[in-house]
């Protein structure tokens, strides 16, 4: 395992910190190199560093539904290292709370733009580039919101709904190509992305979790990893639900 990406490389989206810092640790830790993405080249220059610095990690800042931005992650990322094995499609927003059905249109054609329409592009992007012709595997990363009601969050949840059939869709029409296409639906997870679910009650959050605690990015890195690696060479079109069990007994 400790090697076990040595000579593939990866795109993870959405990586300057949280699960998809942790990720992209993980499989250098594990011998591969990656690309990382995100909106801001401060944090993301910062993440290079932590992760090794140039000969393991590259950034590339954008936004994840800009064109431009996915053309040159993916160019640079073969230039950098010369091949493109996997993509995490990590990115994902939540700009909105409140009932579904007075959601603002703009802000609800955003939250599919970034969560849905952006991984079909950087999946897209990289069969073009590599994975059309070499193989290679695919980790989108949805969230339980997906698979359950999600009072609150409904548009974010309809979106990782839709990511999750994404995932099946893309992994029929791709597994003979050799490239499979896994999911994984996290719960809560301690990340600034989800402070807002727990900060200043996080013990009365996780007691709700069977396994009495919240998720960290680590949680969500080995379930990747295992994914995205050999070892799940027969595993595609699935979603693996990390939630510390709380779906079990229907807490949020």
């Amino acid at each position: 395992m400790v090697h076990s990406f040595k000579g593939r490389v990866a795109v993870v989206t959405g990586s300057s910190r949280g699960i998809g810092l942790g990720i992209a640790r993980e499989l250098v830790a594990r011998g591969g190199k990656v690309c990382l993405t995100a909106r801001n080249p401060e944090p993301l220059a910062e993440a290079v560093r932590d992760l090794g610095g140039p000969e393991c990690a590259i950034a590339v800042a954008g936004k994840a539904d800009d064109p431009a931005h996915q053309e040159e992650a993916v160019a640079r990322t073969l230039e950098a290292f010369g091949r493109l094995d996997h993509l995490v499609n990590n990115t994902g927003i939540n700009p909105v709370y409140g009932p579904i059905l007075t959601t603002d249109e703009d802000a609800a054609a955003k939250i599919l733009a970034v969560n849905v329409l952006a991984p079909l592009a950087w999946t897209r992007r990289v069969h073009a580039a590599w994975m059309g012709e070499h193989g290679g595997s695919i980790v989108n990363v949805a969230s339980v919101a997906g698979i359950r009601s999600s009072l609150g969050i409904g548009m974010y949840g309809v979106s990782k709904a839709a990511l999750i059939r994404l995932t099946t869709e893309l992994a029929a029409e791709l597994g003979p190509q050799g490239i499979r296409v896994n999911a994984v639906a996290p719960a809560v997870v301690k990340t600034k992305f989800a402070e807002a679910l727990y900060e200043g009650r996080e013990e009365k959050v996780a007691a709700a979790y069977p396994l009495g605690r919240l998720g960290l990015p680590s949680d969500v890195a080995g379930a990747v990893a295992f994914l995205l690696s050999e070892d799940a060479g027969w595993v595609t079109g699935q979603t693996v639900v990390l939630d510390g069990g709380i779906t079990l007994g229907g807490g949020l």
